[in-house]
């Protein structure tokens, strides 16, 4: 469809931490997290925090905290049943970002999440990742999207407040 992928994009991906991946992941103050429920419906969520947030466990596995936030818990839901998720990783500035996929599992092990060290908010759960597959991705759609150039950001006024959108999806539902 696309042609084939030069054998280095083909075989950039490794199936570990190394010492670049575990850099990269302790500046990121921001990933998107891609899952999936039982019966294939995606869903996609931003997790942020301060950079390093997400804890190089060991070479094989990635912990990040899951904190109580909406409380739809959809994530959650779709890694209890069915693991299997993917994560891109963002530093501010930087257009390149990095993938992480992998199987995740969830542990309220208090003693466990107090070892991570991460502090504020109260932290409800962790997720272990298993990384199967990481690499750095290019940085192409961000030097389209002029993602970091301010000269191609909306101002805020050219736009529906959330309070805005929310009450509007709350009035398609009949919810108000």
């Amino acid at each position: 469809m696309v042609g084939e992928p030069h054998e280095h994009v083909r075989n950039k991906a490794i199936s570990f931490v190394d010492s670049h991946v575990q850099n990269f992941v302790s500046m990121s103050p921001l990933f998107f997290l891609s899952t999936s429920d039982r019966d294939g419906k995606s869903d996609v969520s931003p997790r942020g925090d301060g950079a390093g947030f997400v804890k190089v466990y060991d070479t094989y596995r990635l912990v990040y905290p899951e904190r109580p936030g909406n409380r739809r818990i959809d994530s959650l839901l779709n890694i209890l049943s069915n693991p299997g998720i993917g994560m891109l990783f963002l530093i501010p500035g930087l257009n390149e970002v990095l993938r992480i996929n992998g199987t995740a599992s969830i542990t309220k092990d208090e003693e466990f999440i107090a070892s991570m060290g991460w502090t504020g908010k109260t932290i409800g759960a962790a997720v272990i990742v298993d990384v199967e597959e990481c690499f750095i991705h290019c940085p192409r759609a961000f030097k389209q999207a002029g993602l970091w150039s301010a000269e191609t950001w909306v101002d805020s006024e050219d736009l529906p407040s959330t309070s805005e959108m929310f009450r509007a999806h709350l009035e398609i539902n009949g919810l108000l």
